[in-house]
């Protein structure tokens, strides 16, 4: 088992966004009742697409 190390939060910048309002009930009740945030949510769904994104470009 590797050692433990303390991790770090990476540094972060607010962005303001506009968001159509359905969108925004649709992330909302697939996060009810779950431990995730708007923001969190966003940001793996934001990593997701990009990552797929890299995977066509090397696909072509």
């Amino acid at each position: 088992m590797g050692k433990f190390k303390i991790p770090t939060i990476p540094a972060t910048t607010n962005k303001t966004i506009r968001f159509p309002n359905d969108l925004i009930k649709e992330v909302e009740d697939a996060i009810r009742g779950k431990d995730c945030t708007f923001s969190a949510f966003i940001i793996a769904a934001t990593k997701s697409a990009l990552d797929d994104l890299k995977q066509e470009d090397q696909d072509s």
